[in-house]
């Protein structure tokens, strides 16, 4: 029996989950609300946040799974990317947890668990996952990176924004319309009842499977400020369809690259990760490519999307049997040097 706590406190989110045999026990998440009225994650806040949070979320995870410390085979974390505070304050607490209880580390790339959240069973029995190789699609509010996922280990980065994320766009595009933080689920929510064909923002291109959403910002902030400045409330009375217009452009972006590499490499089964999986105009939007290429779509489940442990504990599974542990010596990474793989460029 292999019983693994895994941590995340990449972010905002602090997040303990117990996995046992493969199967995940539970999902603690508690979030922070203190960022809302400074429109945005402050680092600081975050890691004091953390240390508030984690034993209380780590002695609920461990009391819902009926188990007992010493059951424990091995205690997981992320050790990044992320802020560097946040991540501290898991690393710091996975350590001491292990050390006392003499068990081994687990350290786990956050961007590689927001990819096996596709392995997470949804329910008892369940066998239906995407078959390697396959293309994942990762966007957050931090990365946005199209991945060969060759085995449960092996990733191969085709191509990642050069700037800003696609989550990041929503975000400071829904400050600059005004929008309470977190920006992106609210233009999400304004663009389902507007027409995304009203209005037309720049599209950047990048080289081969490479993205960049810095001019779709640029593009918006350009487009307010010259319409405001003859129609003073012109996004209270356009704000259906910006949303609806900003939000479709960037869901085009994101899916011309995904069918560039899912037509170049000849791949059938396709995943979308990561924080942004949640907006709904680019789930349809993938389930629509789905159809149209002969693809199979699988998308995780929203507790799955954004940053939780339950990812972390099944990644750390895999490596728990493949025997891939890490020391006390070990320290967190806000960055991981992950440069875009160099393969042929599809014309």
């Amino acid at each position: 029996m292999t019983n693994i706590l895994a941590i995340e406190s990449s972010c905002d989110e602090t997040s303990a989950a117990v996995i046992s045999n493969g199967k995940v026990l539970n999902n603690i998440i508690a979030s922070q609300s203190i960022h809302q009225k400074y429109g945005g994650v402050v680092p600081e806040l975050a890691s004091r946040a953390h240390q508030k949070n984690i034993v209380s979320v780590v002695h609920e995870a461990m009391e819902s799974s009926k188990l007992l410390p010493h059951q424990l085979s091995a205690i997981a974390f992320t050790r990044g990317p992320g802020l560097m505070g946040s991540l501290m304050v898991g690393v710091s607490f996975a350590k001491g947890m292990a050390l006392g209880l003499n068990i081994p580390l687990i350290e786990v790339d956050h961007m590689q668990a927001h990819v096996l959240a596709h392995f997470i069973p949804k329910q008892e029995g369940d066998s239906i996952f995407p078959e390697f190789p396959f293309l994942c699609l990762t966007v957050s509010g931090g990365h946005t990176q199209l991945v060969m996922v060759r085995n449960h280990i092996d990733f191969q980065i085709l191509g990642q924004t050069q700037d800003d994320a696609a989550g990041e766009a929503f975000d400071k595009g829904a400050k600059m319309l005004g929008l309470p933080y977190p920006g992106g689920p609210l233009i999400d929510q304004y663009a389902k009842q507007g027409n995304p064909k009203r209005f037309t923002f720049s599209n950047t291109s990048m080289p081969g499977y490479d993205f960049s959403f810095s001019g779709i910002k640029t593009s918006l902030l350009y487009f307010l400020r010259d319409n405001v400045k003859t129609v003073p409330d012109f996004v209270q009375q356009n704000l259906n369809d910006i949303c609806a217009s900003y939000q479709h452009r960037i869901v085009e972006m994101l899916m011309t690259k995904l069918q560039k590499a899912a037509k170049y490499f000849a791949v059938r089964d396709i995943a979308l990760a990561g924080g942004v999986a949640a907006n709904s105009a680019l789930r349809d939007a993938l389930k629509m490519k789905g159809l149209e290429n002969n693809w199979r779509v699988f998308i995780p489940d929203f507790q799955y999307c954004t940053d939780n442990a339950a990812m972390i504990a099944i990644t750390a599974h895999y490596k728990y049997l493949r025997g891939e542990f890490c020391g006390l010596d070990v320290s967190p990474m806000a960055s991981f040097d992950t440069p875009a793989s160099i393969l042929p460029t599809p014309k």
